[in-house]
């Protein structure tokens, strides 16, 4: 048997910038999912979760083919035979995870690293962590089909405690920035919302494409190349909004980096509150669950919030003080009371190491 285990990824700021060459900020939490594979004597492939139903894989599954959560283990399968030559066959997949599922924490991206990194002892391959991150990038875009960044993967596989990491989702450059709340009196408080959503339909791909036209408009390589008296002058309003999003983020995240560098975690918070805005109103993928989040905990005495992950649900992030982590969730809670909503889950999240095998 051999076993991973891989974090789930909280995005600090950069959000909807990777797919345009874009830096983000994301940083590796300390809820994880754990992946155990255990040869077989037959041929099947048999996966199971604690959380989640149990399902039997055709052992050459390709695009198209897999439904429901499993797709994204035997995208991670698919991709690790196109990469390797190997197929794998005769298998026990075991999931288990403290990572909710749909809150925009990258638990896809976890199953998938997990499943590579421990396919790769079970084989006898050698897979480096950014090889196991290019893999789980293929798997996700192309056998899930979500046309994603390559932010999630990278997060999940090369995290290290107490920092973030700096990537340029052009070059694939990185960088260990570093984020030390608890020494400054400070956490990330995680809001999952538990409004779920699913990147692989059709919004998160109009974002894309709408980038894609607005590039093309200003007659740059890549949208993150475009200035803001550029965007300013795009003709289309929709597509003005939407890059006008991309490029003010790009500022942003550059500042907070400026401010970590410095260590001085508290002083970002602005920045974070900032990105929620324009994330909401530019780039119209916050929902009402979100904003209230948001401005529950920024009313509670947070120094700044923003929704994180794709959005259209999921859940926001929440900078804080340690003596008002109590108010900023009781008045989060009551928020959502007021409103009808399911209680949210809020936790603190710790900047933690990425994936890593394991013992079980």
């Amino acid at each position: 048997m051999a076993t991973w285990s891989a974090p789930g990824r909280v995005n600090l700021i950069g959000e909807h910038v990777d797919y345009v060459g874009g830096p983000v900020l994301p940083f590796a939490i300390d809820r994880r999912t754990e992946v155990a594979i255990e040869r077989r004597t037959d041929s099947r492939i048999v996966v199971r979760s604690t959380e989640l139903e149990p399902a039997e894989l055709p052992p050459e599954a390709r695009p198209g083919e897999v439904d429901g959560w499993e797709r994204y283990v035997a995208g991670a399968i698919w991709a690790f035979t196109q990469a390797t030559g190997h197929r794998p066959t005769g298998l026990d997949i075991d999931i288990t995870s403290t990572l909710p599922t749909g809150a925009g924490l990258s638990s896809s991206a976890a199953i998938e690293c997990g499943v590579l990194g421990t396919l790769g002892d079970i084989m006898g391959t050698s897979l480096t962590a950014r090889e196991i991150a290019m893999l789980a990038l293929r798997a996700e875009r192309e056998f899930v089909g979500v046309p994603c960044g390559p932010m999630d993967q990278l997060a999940v596989m090369l995290g290290e405690l107490d920092h973030a990491l700096l990537l340029d989702s052009r070059t694939l450059d990185t960088e260990q920035v570093p984020l030390r709340l608890a020494a400054a009196g400070l956490t990330v408080l995680v809001i999952d919302t538990r409004v779920r959503h699913a990147v692989a339909d059709g919004a998160y791909a109009d974002r894309r494409a709408a980038c894609a036209e607005a590039t093309t408009a200003l007659g740059v390589e890549w949208l993150a190349d475009a200035t803001l008296q550029q965007v300013i002058g795009l003709t289309d309003p929709l597509l003005r909004r939407r890059a006008h999003h991309v490029v003010s983020e790009i500022q942003r995240v550059r500042d907070v980096v400026a401010v970590l560098r410095a260590d001085h975690p508290e002083d970002i918070g602005a920045f974070l509150t900032a990105s929620h805005r324009s994330l909401a109103d530019d780039y119209d993928v916050s929902c009402p669950e979100l904003d209230t989040a948001v401005d529950a905990a920024l009313a509670a005495g947070a120094l700044g919030a923003r929704m994180t992950g794709a959005g259209f649900g999921g859940s926001a992030i929440a900078l804080c003080r340690l003596g008002e982590v109590a108010a900023v969730r009781d008045r989060v809670r009551r928020a959502f009371d007021g409103s009808g909503w399911a209680t949210p889950d809020v936790w603190p999240a710790t900047p933690a190491a990425g994936a890593r095998r394991s013992a079980r």
